[in-house]
């Protein structure tokens, strides 16, 4: 009795698929960079490719239209500006590029509700720009230096991490936007409204980097560093953090959509961005009573809150999706040409 060899396969006989045979390196990404690779995955991302076109264009809108630290703008009207009444304040746009003197219509004393709606777009992106910022650059420091250092460096950070999440955030930031709001200016205070929220939501982005940063300083390219006489900080920038990047990200863009709607609430019950100056939630605020009456003053700002927030989410999951190796797009018919069976 002969033993065939299980490396040949008799004539006829059908073959192992490629799945059997063993992991095979993606040929579309063979030769290419770890950033090419990661820009080539996110521009696959059909959804979140048009949520950024979407999030530039209300960005430009927002900030050309109106103008920005004193560089005017191409709308013929402020938020400020006081108008007759024109048609019951009825929105004048009939198409894309029919918008007449009032598309988004007015309010109650003759204020043109595009420029309010704009004006309220760019405060709320400032605000959301802030807190992004300063709670990602702040729970990036604390959670790489607790989770790398450990013992009485993260005793101190993390206590003081749980001593900042106790503190209600709604509260004291209404509490600060109204005494404090009221003496500044209407710009100085959307930059002191988005720094406070900022200083104060950093803790659930610390707890996610101090995790990986637990999990990453294990591994053996850290151990290698060490050996070649690399310095905590290079050892903790330059090798840990980039593994890291993907949680850093998807965290930040899921604060930054929360945070818009953290400073809707607290301006729709007065406590962020007051009058003279207008947020988008303020402006649902001051015509709630005209609900049934005029709908179109609630349209337009929600729908502005909603794109925002979603666009960001959409942008944080192509992000996650980018950065992460394990993430793979599924391909219908890549999966039927891999079970396809192989004859000789």
């Amino acid at each position: 009795m002969t033993i065939q060899d299980s490396s040949e396969t008799p004539r006829g006989e059908i073959g192992p698929s490629p799945r059997e045979v063993g992991p095979v390196a993606e040929p579309e990404t063979k030769g290419m960079s770890q950033g090419q690779i990661v820009r080539r995955r996110f521009f696959d991302n059909t959804a979140a490719i048009i949520s950024l076109v979407v999030f530039a264009v209300i960005f430009l809108l927002a900030f050309t239209s109106l103008g920005f630290a004193g560089i005017p703008g191409w709308w013929k009207y402020n938020h400020t500006q006081f108008l007759p009444v024109v048609d019951g304040g009825a929105p004048t746009i009939t198409g894309p590029f029919s918008w007449g003197d009032h598309p988004f219509g007015q309010d109650s004393i003759g204020r043109d509700y595009f420029a309010l709606t704009m004006r309220g777009a760019q405060n709320s992106i400032i605000i959301m720009l802030l807190i992004g910022a300063i709670s990602g650059i702040v729970g990036v420091v604390v959670g790489a230096c607790s989770g790398y250092f450990r013992g009485w460096t993260e005793a101190v950070l993390m206590r003081i991490t749980d001593i900042v999440i106790i503190i209600p955030l709604i509260v004291l930031a209404a509490v600060l936007g109204r005494t404090v709001g009221t003496s500044l200016g209407a710009g100085a205070a959307v930059f002191f409204l988005g720094v406070v929220l900022g200083l104060l939501a950093w803790t659930g982005m610390a707890r996610l980097v101090r995790g990986e940063f637990l999990s990453l300083r294990e591994r053996e390219f850290v151990d290698a560093a060490k050996i070649a006489g690399a310095s905590n900080a290079r050892i903790i920038f330059k090798h840990i953090l980039p593994n890291a990047v993907g949680v850093i990200i998807v965290n930040t863009t899921l604060l930054m959509s929360a945070a818009i709607l953290l400073e809707t609430g607290l301006s729709y019950l007065g406590f962020g961005v007051r009058a003279p100056d207008v947020s988008l939630g303020l402006i649902i605020s001051q015509n709630q009573e005209a609900f049934q009456t005029r709908p179109w003053l609630f349209w337009f700002p929600g729908l502005f809150i909603v794109l925002i927030c979603l666009t960001i989410n959409f942008i944080g999951d192509g992000l996650r999706d980018a950065f992460d190796p394990r993430q793979k797009k599924f391909n219908p018919r890549k999966a039927k040409e891999a079970d396809r069976p192989v004859r000789a």
